[in-house]
């Protein structure tokens, strides 16, 4: 039977006592006990064994430990129905939906000693100094995406984009998109924002060139501006009055990263459950999902007063979260628009304006609106485009990729002068 270092000495302290090598009261120091409890272990003491040293209760049950039934009924839910729940989840899982109250500590002692590690590793964390909070609700909004097997195999992959509120933590708008990270996607989820809760002080996004230009190439008009022309993204966060603030490391931007992370382990877990497998289904999920997830996450602001702003009167939302682009009318009024020819009507009295410019403003509805000087010339519904379409023109050839220029070869007829002729 092994002992405690507390055990050993209190045996050594008491065998003194009791040979009469110490005294009661400098036992009883020694041990910081009183001297009635030193003279109930001297008379509980057997030279020949160390039993009167234990408590009675060593090797007892305790009165309030989990029954062996409810043990194994924990570990056959965690091996089967809720396989891959973290230890809380797994916990919440139990008493909303088993109606068994059990500690988050007791399902991980639990879970252990059945060799079932948790599926979140951690790894040490470099030192970074925290970043305060907004004090205000709107203040600043964080957006990212991410690409994950959401589905797990059930469906096909998908890209969750979505905001963070900064001062409270809430996600503000979320939905899955079949497609990968792209300006129409961050339309689509900017439109929530604002048509729900409103238009943000400032965006906190990383430097994505959806979101900003990072290409060397200047046009001339660029060069006479000072400036490069925005991405439809930036254009429209502009129109819209949202400060854009870049985040130069994926930690900067931590809080919508630990937000995915627990979507990566709740909500797939949560999907599963549902037994989601296409895009519908698993943004049915996700609305329940991010209404709970505000719910148990969530904290109050420093300030309740929000920075959420209403938009001005008679503004055009629609008309901002579309992709823009101009185009100059051809001789026959017919414009180009990828593979589309798209022949333009009349204006009043049959005036034409072959060579000047239009807008095309194509809306999240797959109308694309032909616009002549704020007038609308035609509607026509066409397919999205999936990759933002640039009016820049390509930047110029290096020196590398020019081609070199054709040398005159050099006949010699017979004696004659030499004649020059490029081949």
């Amino acid at each position: 039977m092994t002992m405690s270092q507390k055990e050993l000495q209190r045996v050594k302290v008491i065998e003194n006592a009791v040979e009469g090598r110490r005294s009661v009261g400098e036992a009883a120091r020694l041990l910081q006990l009183s001297e009635r409890q030193v003279q109930r272990l001297k008379r509980r003491y057997r030279p020949d064994s160390i039993a009167w040293v234990h408590h009675g209760n060593r090797g007892r049950p305790m009165p309030w430990a989990l029954p062996a039934a409810q043990r194994q009924a924990v570990l056959e839910l965690a091996r089967g129905q809720y396989a891959g729940f973290n230890d809380s989840h797994l916990c919440e899982k139990l008493r909303s939906q088993e109606k068994l109250v059990i500690s988050r500590e007791t399902v991980r002692r639990i879970l252990r000693r059945a060799k079932l590690a948790s599926p979140q590793k951690r790894r040490p964390r470099q030192y970074r100094a925290r970043r305060l909070r907004r004090p205000r609700l709107g203040m600043m909004v964080l957006t990212d995406a991410s690409r994950h097997d959401w589905l797990q195999g059930r469906g096909p992959e998908l890209t969750l984009i979505g905001f963070q509120d900064d001062a409270t933590s809430q996600i503000l708008s979320a939905h899955f998109q079949l497609e990968p990270e792209n300006t129409l996607g961050y339309f689509r989820a900017l439109h929530a924002l604002v048509t729900t809760h409103g238009v943000p002080l400032s965006l906190y996004r990383d430097r994505h060139g959806i979101f900003q230009r990072n290409d060397a190439h200047w046009t001339l008009a660029e060069q006479l501006a000072g400036k490069q022309s925005p991405t439809q993204l930036g254009r429209a966060l502009q129109e819209l009055g949202i400060q854009q603030i870049p985040a130069y490391s994926p930690q900067a931007k931590g809080r919508i990263e630990r937000a995915w992370r627990t979507c990566q382990d709740r909500l797939v877990s949560e999907l599963r459950l549902a037994q989601a497998c296409d895009l519908d289904s698993a943004n049915q999920v996700l609305a329940r999902f991010c209404a709970d997830y505000n719910l148990r996450f969530a904290v109050p602001a420093r300030d309740a007063q929000p920075d959420f702003r209403s938009l001005p009167p008679r503004f055009d939302l629609a008309r901002c979260l579309s992709f823009r682009y101009q185009r100059v009318v051809g001789p026959d009024h017919v414009i180009t628009f990828g593979a589309h020819s798209i022949a333009l009507p009349p204006l009043s009295a049959k005036r034409g304006y072959a060579g000047d410019t239009v807008e095309l403003s194509h809306h999240l509805d797959g109308l694309l609106h032909v616009s002549y000087r704020k007038l609308l010339l035609l509607s026509l519904p066409l397919p999205l485009p999936l990759q933002e379409k640039s009016d820049r023109r390509p930047a110029p050839r290096t020196t590398a990729q020019k081609p070199k220029p054709r040398m005159p070869r050099i006949y010699n007829l017979g004696g004659r002068p030499a004649v020059a002729a490029v081949t």
